[in-house]
């Protein structure tokens, strides 16, 4: 697993078929089960799943903290590749202080398992190590395991 200048890097094999995994993606409903980490929540969400389309959602802490996360989807191949970035809004396309672009992949490993990586870009050394002390591989790794969890049982 090589990270390149500003990057940050997971990589795992889940037990799940590729397109129940980027169902989970796609799907708003199915978003909000899995994408922020336990106990934090997503109160809501409000996508327009295709490129150029909004990505938004509002993660909420366990104390009811609100934080709300816009941008747009530059990339989506179905079942392999989903690429989103917060430079942008959908509603004004002005930059939005831009903290990264996200790549996720989905490889088919065969037998219902996944090769799955997911690849945060950031535009400085300053934001990659900020979102690194944010806890980046842990809750990354811990959402991308409740993704797996819920993907198994479509």
């Amino acid at each position: 697993m090589s990270e390149q200048k500003h990057e940050l890097v997971l990589e795992l094999t889940m037990d799940a078929p590729a397109e129940k995994l980027f169902r989970c993606y796609s799907d708003p409903k199915l978003l909000q089960q899995w994408f922020a980490p336990k106990p934090w929540t997503i109160k809501s969400v409000d996508n327009d799943f295709r490129p150029g389309g909004r990505s938004s959602f509002v993660m909420a802490s366990p104390e009811g903290q609100e934080y709300p996360n816009a941008g747009i989807y530059l990339e989506i191949v179905p079942n392999k590749k989903i690429v989103t970035t917060d430079a942008i809004t959908p509603d004004t396309y002005e930059p939005a202080g831009p903290f990264m672009v996200a790549e996720i992949t989905f490889e088919d490993l065969g037998n219902g398992k996944t090769k799955y990586r997911a690849v945060a870009r950031h535009w400085t050394e300053e934001t990659k190590t900020q979102h690194e002390q944010m806890g980046f591989h842990e809750g990354w790794g811990q959402t991308a395991r409740q993704l797996e969890t819920l993907a198994k049982t479509l």
